[in-house]
Parts: structure tokens; C-alpha cells; sequence
């Protein structure tokens, strides 16, 4: 007992730092035993040695202390939540504490708000001293920023460096962002600011997530257009089908691959789809095969068909003698046997599809004066007697006999026009005036220096 009215006030008086820890305030008032003669004096001794030590603390001016049988109840106000354990913790550590009962509650009166007021005050006198650090921090952000801004404007050296426009505007995009953050970052470090900074950090990131999540289709199309851009499938005035899609290049952008179909109009496919489909290329390779399947009846010989048609294909100028032309035996139907014929054409000075009308024509009439016939659908027809009589039945009664069929006019003489297979060009010419008179021709991403997959 000597010894606790000898300690020093200070001794009893808990630092800044064990006001934060975390140890329970009634540890010590559980482990230690509990003398069984203690009476009033020994509460009236730690009533006073805690109100002492909380006269000392401004915080605890208004708090009531009552001790009895060891047990200390706590009671009044104190400014904050925190000064509650902290109050707590004090009378644990007073010899002779058998337990605490904390009653002390937050003062909310207006005396308090006016204490917040001018805390608040105070924080505003706080930034206005930190004005002169602040603004040479943010000179410094603008200054960072200020390069990066003219470091990415060197678009002529960005354009000689990448590859294509779009990848010269991406790296300029890049060096603004990258500068912007770096002023940020220096900026709040100047202002001793990292918690800050890291809680901005953390945040944006968060919301790159979910942004990401929320634009994936948008962010996958950019990222075909980069890839497009590096490694092109297709040149300017290729004639191509992108899944189903067909026509001819006329630029490929950042967003998107306009093409022009067969019928003349403007298709634009986003890249992301480009990207990931399959592209069939008929410019890439000019020779292109044709085919196209006849019948014979079955009673012919199809070898001797065969050989008819494929010297057929090969008497025609514009097919190919390398490859050279084929004809497959491809099923024996119910009526007919159907065979495939195959020729290859040079694109470049052929039309495909003229090629193809005139070989059908022309494997046609060779077979027919060959002796093979073309026979037309056969099908079995059943009469019995709730069908009516057959015409030719009534022949004989005084009915007149069916008139036969009219003969076929002659074929005409093929003309000039008929015979004309060169290729039609009208929608390649369409596409190469409208890359001329293109007013934004850098945005177009087609580069016939680019390697083409």
C-alpha cells in the first residue's frame, strides 16, 4: 500500500501508445487474487488515487468515480468513444481493482459540437500553413504532365517507330496516362500523402475491374484491331467471305473492317468478329476451281460420259490445262447417274462465274450430241379402280388421240457477248475511287508492307 501512495503520478498515467493497444482493460483485475480484508479504506484509497490521476487528463474532468469492495463504477461523460477504454484501462491498472463497471457515455451536448467546430477550425488552419506546399506540389504535377502531354506529340517519330497509325496513337495514349499518374504520384508523396495514395490506387483499381468486366466486348475489338493491324489476313481490294459475309476490302479501321459486297453496298464488320472468324481469301491465290454436277441415264456408260465431258472442259480457252480439268463419278440415283465436273481458271483474266455458265453449257451439249441422254425425274404412278380411266384407254371410242409435243426451237448461234469471259470489275473499280477520294486515309490500317498471315 506504501508503495502505491509513493509511485509517481506518471507512472500511473498511460503513454500515447498504450492508449492504443489492445490488451482488455479488466486482465489484470482477473488474475490477481483478491484480498479478503480489504474494507473502505482500501476503497476510499483507490477512489482517491484515480481521481487524481484523472484530474490530470482534461478528457476525464467530468467523470464520476464510486469504489466499493474493490469493484469501481465509472459514470459521467467523456468527448469521445476511445476515452471510454481509455478510462477503463487507467483503474485496471490501480492495485486493489477487483472489477470495473464502465457507465461512461459520449457527450453529445452543444459545448461538445463547438469543441468539434473548432477542431475543425484548426484543420483549416492546418491546410491553409500547408497552402505554399500544396501549390508547388501541384506545379510539379502539371510540369510532369506537361511533358508527358509534349513527349506524346511528337506524333512523327511515334509513326516512324510503330508499325501503323493506330499503334503510334496507342503508345501516345499510353505516355499521357503514364505521365499523369507519375505527377499524381510525386505530387501527394510531396504532401506526405501515401495513405491517400494508395487508397486512390486501390480504388482505381477496382474500378479498372470492373469497367473491364462491364466493356469486355469493347476492350476485345480493340485488341483485334491491334492484332489485325499487326498481322493482316487480307489487302486492300481482296475479295473475301468472313464467315458468311462476302465483298471486298476497303479499309480496315480501328473499330471495324468495311467491306463492300457483290451487290454494291458498304458492310461493317466490328474487328473482334474478324478476328475470330474463319476468312476464305480468293484474291490471294488466282486460280479457282469451278464445279458443277450433271446427270446421264442409267443405262449409259459413265466412262464414256466421263471422258466426253472432260475433253469438253478442255476444248474451252479459258480453263486450265494445269490443273487440268476432271470429271468424278459421283452416285447412281434412282434414274440417272450423276457425274461432278471439275476446271480450274486464272482469275486475273477469267470471271469465275461467266466460266462457270459457259462449261455448264458446254459439257451439256457435248454429252446430248454424244448419244447420252439427260433424263428428267422418273416416278411409278398406281391405278386401280377408284382412279379414273387413262387417256390413252379412251383412244378407240371416238376420242382423239394426244397431240405430241412441240418440237424445241433451234439453239441460236452463240453470239460475241455469250462468249465473253473476262472478268467483271465493276465493284473492285468501286472500291480502289473510293480508297482515292478516302479524306481520312491515315485511319485506314492496311499497309502492304505489313506481313499478311
Amino acid at each position: 500500500m506504501l508503495a502505491l501512495w509513493t509511485a509517481p503520478a506518471a507512472a500511473l498515467v498511460p503513454s500515447a501508445g498504450s492508449a492504443t493497444e489492445s490488451t482488455p482493460a479488466a486482465t489484470p483485475a482477473t488474475t490477481q487474487e483478491i484480498d479478503a480484508e480489504a474494507g473502505a479504506e482500501n476503497d476510499a484509497a483507490i477512489a482517491r488515487r484515480l481521481r487524481g490521476i484523472l484530474a490530470q487528463l482534461p478528457a476525464f474532468e467530468d467523470v464520476l468515480i464510486d469504489v466499493s469492495e474493490g469493484v469501481v463504477v465509472l459514470s459521467g461523460t467523456v468527448p469521445d468513444e476511445a476515452d471510454k477504454a481509455r478510462a477503463e484501462e487507467i483503474a485496471a491498472r490501480i492495485s486493489g481493482v477487483v472489477t470495473i463497471e464502465n457507465q461512461l457515455e459520449r457527450d453529445l451536448s452543444v459545448d461538445q459540437a463547438g469543441g468539434a467546430i473548432d477542431s475543425l477550425a484548426s484543420k483549416l488552419d492546418g491546410l491553409r500553413a500547408m497552402a505554399p506546399l500544396a501549390g508547388v506540389a501541384l506545379l510539379v504535377a502539371i510540369a510532369i504532365a506537361a511533358f508527358g502531354y509534349l513527349l506524346a506529340g511528337l506524333t512523327g517519330l511515334w509513326r516512324r517507330i510503330a508499325p501503323n497509325p493506330f499503334l503510334a496513337d496507342l503508345i501516345a495514349s499510353a505516355l499521357r496516362f503514364v505521365f499523369v499518374i507519375l505527377g499524381l504520384v510525386i505530387a501527394l508523396d510531396m504532401l506526405g500523402a501515401g495513405a491517400l495514395l494508395g487508397a486512390v490506387l486501390g480504388g482505381a483499381g477496382v474500378i479498372g475491374i470492373a469497367l473491364g468486366f462491364a466493356m469486355r466486348d469493347t476492350i476485345e475489338n480493340y485488341v483485334a484491331s491491334l492484332m489485325l493491324s499487326l498481322r493482316q489476313p487480307f489487302r486492300a481490294n481482296d475479295h473475301v467471305v468472313i464467315d458468311d459475309l462476302e465483298g471486298r476490302v476497303i479499309r480496315l479501321t480501328s473499330r471495324a473492317t468495311v467491306l463492300m459486297t457483290l451487290e454494291g453496298n458498304h458492310l461493317r464488320i466490328p474487328n473482334g468478329q474478324v478476328f475470330k472468324a474463319v476468312i476464305v481469301n480468293y484474291t490471294r491465290n488466282p486460280q479457282r476451281r469451278f464445279e458443277f454436277q450433271l446427270g446421264i441415264d442409267a443405262d449409259d456408260d459413265p466412262d464414256a460420259a466421263r471422258r466426253v465431258g472432260r475433253e469438253a472442259l478442255a476444248a474451252l480457252p479459258f480453263v486450265l490445262a494445269d490443273p487440268a480439268p476432271e470429271v468424278r463419278t459421283v452416285e447412281v440415283g434412282d434414274s440417272n447417274i450423276l457425274l461432278a465436273f471439275l476446271a480450274w481458271v486464272d482469275q486475273s483474266d477469267t470471271d469465275w462465274h461467266k466460266a462457270k455458265s459457259r462449261a455448264i453449257g458446254a459439257v451439256k451439249k457435248a454429252v446430248e450430241d454424244a448419244g447420252f441422254a439427260i433424263p428428267e425425274p422418273i416416278y411409278r404412278l398406281r391405278f386401280d379402280s377408284r382412279t379414273d380411266p387413262l387417256p390413252m384407254s379412251q383412244v378407240g371410242e371416238g376420242k382423239p388421240a394426244p397431240q405430241p409435243a412441240a418440237r424445241k426451237p433451234a439453239t441460236p448461234a452463240p453470239t460475241a457477248e455469250d462468249e465473253d469471259v473476262t472478268p467483271q470489275n465493276e465493284i473492285a473499280e468501286l472500291v480502289e475511287k473510293e480508297r482515292r477520294t478516302d479524306t481520312e486515309p491515315d485511319k485506314d490500317l492496311l499497309d502492304d508492307g505489313r506481313p499478311v498471315e
